[in-house]
């Protein structure tokens, strides 16, 4: 008989999991950024798209540069250069955080005060960088939220960013917890593919970017989180008993 795991930990994601940052959100910011440095580059909704197959901002501007600005890439320090971009794009994307434009996807504060009700502990593995995280916390939970994550892996914490596994395994390390504790939610392939190499079962929501994306090994695809008054369309894997993600069904999913 198999064993049976009972929830420890949820690990999240943040950009596309707990709300859809990216096309008015990051993306605006890296325009704004863009001009301010006397740039003519535009990323539109289709060539961002493209460029998310790229985790971690500095790697994004650095592809694109390679792609289209190969010119650029000469500049004197550029490493450094881009990371000041970068750092600019950061002050435009929590300027826009504090306006409240962009919400939490459906279902994700419901799920978090229950796991906290039942004692579950958060953690968060994302390759967005921390000042970020803060932001997107602050903006839609309140400032205490930051508190409520036991561990917030983010940014360059580690070398390799998704779809490598290495932020869940320091996330998990940090836990002091089993993968066969844990489950993650995601949203992307990349993501998918860093949780799946760190042995954790894995939720996908699906986002606006990532609908189209190969979601072969997770545990369940849906297209959010669900609420009792707006229950979640089912993409793939196992039939559930309702229309919304809870505790109860995030233990169901572990023991699938």
């Amino acid at each position: 008989m198999n064993k049976k795991y009972k929830l420890q930990a949820v690990l999240f994601d943040v950009d596309g999991t707990l709300a859809d940052t990216e096309q008015d959100g990051h993306r605006l910011a890296f325009n704004a950024a863009f001009k301010q440095f006397n740039l003519d580059w535009n990323w539109d909704i289709e060539l961002y798209g493209q460029l998310l197959a790229v985790t971690g901002g500095k790697e994004r501007i650095r592809h694109y540069m390679e792609i289209y600005d190969p010119a650029a890439l000469e500049k004197p320090d550029v490493a450094n250069w881009i990371a000041s971009l970068h750092k600019t794009k950061t002050n435009f994307f929590e300027d826009l955080m504090e306006t409240g434009s962009i919400p939490l996807r459906p279902g994700v504060a419901r799920l978090i005060h229950e796991l906290r009700q039942k004692e579950i502990r958060l953690a968060i593995a994302t390759t967005t960088t921390m000042d970020n995280v803060t932001a997107l916390l602050k903006s839609t939970l309140g400032e205490e939220s930051i508190d409520w994550f036991d561990v917030i892996g983010a940014g360059d914490i580690v070398p390799l960013k998704k779809p490598a596994p290495d932020i869940y395994q320091w996330v998990l390390n940090q836990l002091e917890l089993t993968p066969q504790q844990c489950i993650a939610i995601e949203d992307s392939e990349n993501g998918l593919k860093a949780a799946i190499s760190a042995d954790l079962i894995t939720l996908i929501t699906v986002s606006g970017y990532t609908q189209a994306q190969n979601f072969e090994g997770a545990v369940s695809v849906l297209s959010d989180l669900g609420e009792p008054s707006q229950p979640y369309i089912r993409l793939s894997g196992p039939a559930l008993t309702q229309g919304w993600i809870d505790y109860h069904m995030l233990n169901t999913l572990m023991n699938h």
